[in-house]
């Protein structure tokens, strides 16, 4: 969760800040992040909060929220009801928080930029950049594409050595694909239900999350249904990994052609669509 930021006065009717003021802004939080997890001893809890001296860590129910960092009282809330890798990613999330916080140049320079609900979309969204960079190294991911390429393999390999979720490890390992790759975690859910966790009846395998690499502008939306011929479907039901010549399968029933890569990782397919060339316009179906 955000933290409270000083509030500035309306700066004029300038026009709105493109994607390069968001894309430098990843690019100073990933390096934050990245000098802070390059002195730490390991990235196990009590190493990743090495780094913040004076700031205590607690874990204790909080509901519906994941976490928050309270910068006046030095502490770091988490709740202690979820699972344990969601609650490192979210240790990490505010552990960036506290980074930014401290970092008055682009504190300030984000205010300069951005404003409102904005301001803070943009503040949550570099805190994940923070967080995948203090789980996930460039060397690690690198280690990831090089040895399994850009597949569905690579994506579980990345989550389970990282121990984040297998989406978390998804949007880190799009972001580092040079290949026009579309990644996604599909899953078994009850019709008209997002729980995984629902009962066993009328269950349809959905997509749960996707993420492209830079310039691949399509994405599927979660909740989209996987046809029960597709190879993802195949590969849930045989529990073996697939690449075969396919199609991503969008909602609206367009099919668009690609080499899929489907790795079966118990109740869940971990997939990559390697599409014939890079899609000049969002597309999303």
């Amino acid at each position: 969760m955000p933290a409270d930021l000083p509030t500035r006065p309306e700066t004029g009717t300038d026009p709105a800040p493109g994607p390069d003021a968001l894309a430098a802004a990843r690019a100073r939080m990933r390096t934050l992040a990245t000098g802070y997890a390059a002195a730490l001893p390991g990235r196990d809890t009590h190493s990743l909060m090495h780094g913040l001296d004076g700031v205590q860590l607690t874990f204790m129910p909080m509901g519906d929220r994941d976490g928050a960092f309270d910068p006046e009282h030095n502490v770091i809330l988490i709740n202690s009801r979820v699972r344990p890798e969601r609650q490192r990613f979210t240790l990490a999330h505010e552990i960036s928080h506290a980074l930014l916080l401290g970092d008055d140049d682009l504190l300030s320079d984000l205010h300069d930029a951005f404003e409102g609900d904005r301001l803070e979309q943009v503040i949550e969204t570099l805190c994940n950049v923070g967080a995948a960079a203090l789980l996930m190294p460039t060397d690690l991911i690198a280690g990831m594409l090089a040895r399994f390429g850009p597949t569905g393999r690579a994506l579980g390999e990345l989550a389970r050595r990282a121990d984040v979720s297998a989406s978390t490890a998804l949007y880190a390992l799009a972001e580092h694909t040079d290949a026009p790759v579309l990644y996604a975690v599909c899953a078994l859910t009850r019709a008209g239900s997002d729980d995984p966790d629902d009962g066993p009846a009328g269950k349809v395998l959905t997509v749960r999350v996707s993420g492209g690499a830079p310039g691949v502008k399509y994405s599927l939306r979660p909740g989209t249904p996987v046809p029960d011929d597709h190879p993802v479907a195949v590969a849930l039901d045989t529990r073996l990994p697939i690449v075969q010549d396919s199609y991503v399968p969008f909602r609206s029933g367009r099919r668009m052609p690609a080499q899929v890569d489907a790795f079966p990782d118990r109740q869940r397919v971990l997939v990559s669509f390697r599409l014939p060339d890079r899609p000049a316009a969002r597309d999303e179906a």
